[in-house]
């Protein structure tokens, strides 16, 4: 009873940034702002997302070897870089066009698979973050634990094809 009112605000937070983050994200594309030239940022954020990736496999490996106080800076250090992609990937779509995707063939489609489950995925990775953090912040470590089976793959799915996309879509930037 006491870990659940605990958690409580954690939960009505949680709820309003996993609705606000995805639906501001949403309007800011199209807010178009000119004369910003962040054209250098998507090498800086597709950098970020494999460091997260790799960073969220060390985590996993620290803490199967019971290194908890690494793992917990781990993940926060993942936290930190998931939300600098985010303010990067707004900053730059809010002053550059749309890039089209060049490609043509098979591998157009294999593009469009992986950015949109990449695209969808990510609206639910904020909740799960969030929701396993703050299960381990509130010391319910056999829910957090539940819960991080969940979101790990998913989190390392997002950020291995944030990468990817950028791979297959930097020849075709102006």
């Amino acid at each position: 009873m006491v870990i659940a009112e605990q958690q409580s605000p954690y939960r009505k937070l949680i709820i309003a940034l996993s609705i606000i983050i995805p639906v501001a994200v949403a309007v800011l594309f199209r807010v178009k702002i000119e004369g910003f030239d962040f054209s250098f940022l998507p090498p800086i954020y597709a950098t970020i997302n494999g460091i997260t990736a790799v960073v969220l496999i060390v985590a996993v490996w620290a803490i199967k070897n019971k290194k908890q106080s690494l793992h917990e800076l781990l993940m926060k250090v993942c936290i930190g870089l998931s939300a600098s992609f985010l303010v990067m990937y707004i900053l730059y779509h809010m002053t550059s066009s749309p890039t089209p995707y060049g490609g043509e063939g098979v591998i157009k489609y294999v593009y469009y698979f992986i950015l949109i489950t990449h695209i969808v995925l990510s609206v639910f990775i904020t909740p799960l973050v969030l929701f396993t953090f703050s299960r381990a912040l509130a010391g319910t470590f056999a829910k957090h634990r539940q819960l991080a089976k969940i979101t790990f793959p998913i989190w390392l799915y997002i950020a291995i094809t944030g990468v990817i996309v950028y791979l297959m879509i930097s020849p075709y930037y102006n």
